[in-house]
This record gives structure tokens, sequence and C-alpha cells, in this order.
């Protein structure tokens, strides 16, 4: 035979209100993620005007919320100091965000802020503010056994799927040439990798991860509007990217 406990009302009531207290209180201590800004800068080892562009992006590149890219173009480098980093990827991306403005070139520093904004970065307070002002509106981004999972949406324009391998720690480089000769200075979160995955048209798509080609990077994603457009979602993966070496 079943034996029914019956419990006081006020007993009832209790309970119920304290498993909403509960409810309430997770959902406050696990809010929704909020939404990646990436801020990228485009600079030389060889523009004395960088390297207070580069102190800020140094000095944001912790912030949870911001995915802090410092890209080395190319065309300082004939002119006394040949940057360490530089890629000539990374110089025809910023002037594919020229060209998609209808600008008339290119120059250092150079910040974009979600492929939306443009400013030169020197100024803290005004990239801070920037990057609170700025808003995205794309697809989820996830990680998974070396993929990358694009979810659904609906983009306005064509879009392309960026990998992004990027060093986090801080280094150092002396200069000993060019018009920041005999400095040192620091960078951090420089770009190493940058790999097309493909397209993204709006249905959910699975994108391969190629293995990055040096040791200690760290990854992230892009999703774009081709040819330099607005950055409509981006994400981190957790860990750093894997070894070449290892199996």
């Amino acid at each position: 035979m079943n034996t029914f406990i019956r419990l006081p009302a006020k007993l009832l009531l209790g309970a119920f209100a304290l498993m909403a207290f509960s409810e309430i209180s997770y959902a406050q201590d696990h809010p929704a993620a909020a939404p990646l800004v990436v801020v990228e800068l485009f600079q030389s080892q060889g523009c004395s005007s960088c390297p207070p562009a580069e102190a800020n992006l140094n000095a944001i590149a912790g912030q949870p919320n911001v995915l802090a890219l410092s890209f080395a173009v190319t065309y300082w480098d004939n002119l006394g100091w040949k940057d360490t980093f530089a890629s000539e990827a990374f110089t025809n991306r910023q002037y594919d965000y020229s060209h998609y403005r209808k600008q008339d070139g290119v120059y250092t520093p150079q910040v974009m802020v979600n492929g939306q904004k443009e400013l030169v970065g020197t100024n803290r307070t005004q990239l801070d503010q920037v990057i609170a002002d700025a808003h995205t509106q794309g697809p989820s981004l996830s990680w998974a056994k070396g993929q990358l999972v694009v979810g659904a949406g609906k983009p306005a324009a064509p879009t392309d799927v960026w990998l992004v391998r990027y060093d986090p720690r801080v280094i150092s480089v002396a200069i000993r040439a060019g018009e920041n000769g005999g400095r040192t200075l620091p960078h951090r979160n420089v770009v190493r990798e940058l790999v097309n995955l493909g397209t993204w048209d709006g249905g959910a798509k699975t994108f391969n991860v190629p293995v990055s080609t040096l040791p200690g990077l760290s990854t992230a994603a892009l999703v774009q509007i081709k040819g330099g457009g607005d950055i409509l979602g981006a994400s981190k993966e957790s860990g750093v990217a894997r070894d070449p070496t290892s199996r």
C-alpha cells in the first residue's frame, strides 16, 4: 500500500518559491555569452606611429569579449626594416577593406572593429567606446574534434569563413633599423596564419579545421561578408592549435 504525506500549504508554497529563486539565480549566474568584438590592427614594426596603437591592442587582448588581432603588413619592409611577422596575406586583407569602402589607399596604424568601424587606434578612450558600441548579428559558431560548425542564418550577402591563428604571448622584438631602430617593441596576439575555409550561404555547415603549421597558437574563426565587408560572427576555440609535430 502506498503512503502519501500531505504537506501544509505554506510549506508547499515556500518550496515552490525556493525552486523559482534557484532558477532565477542560475540564470543570473550563467548569462548568455556576449558577442565577440573583433578588433584588427594593421601595423608594421617599421612604422614610428604604430607602437601606441600596438600598446592599446596589447592592453585589450585579454578581455573575454574581445578578439584582438595584430596584422603585420609588408609595405613598410623596404623602408629600412623588414617586419618579422609581415605577410602579403595580411596586406591583402587590409586592401580588401580599403576597396570595399572605396578608399584611396591604406595606412598604418589602422584599426577595424567588426569589419565595420575604422579608426587609427592610438586613442584608447575612442577605441574603448567603439568596442562598447560594436554589434553583430550572425550565425552561431562552435568547435568539435577538428571541425568548425556554423549554424543556420540569413546573410545579407555572400560570406567567407576565415580561420585565424595568432600567438597569445607577449613577444618583444628588438628593432635594429628603420624609424623604430633601437627600440624593443612588445607584440601580442600576432596573427601567424590566415586561412579561407570556404563560404557560408545561410545553411548550417561544417568545416574541417587544418592542423596548424606552428605550435602554441590560439585559433579563432570569422564569418565575414566577402571582399572586406562586415564581420557577422566570430568565435575563439578553447586551448591552442594542434601541434603539427604531434600524432
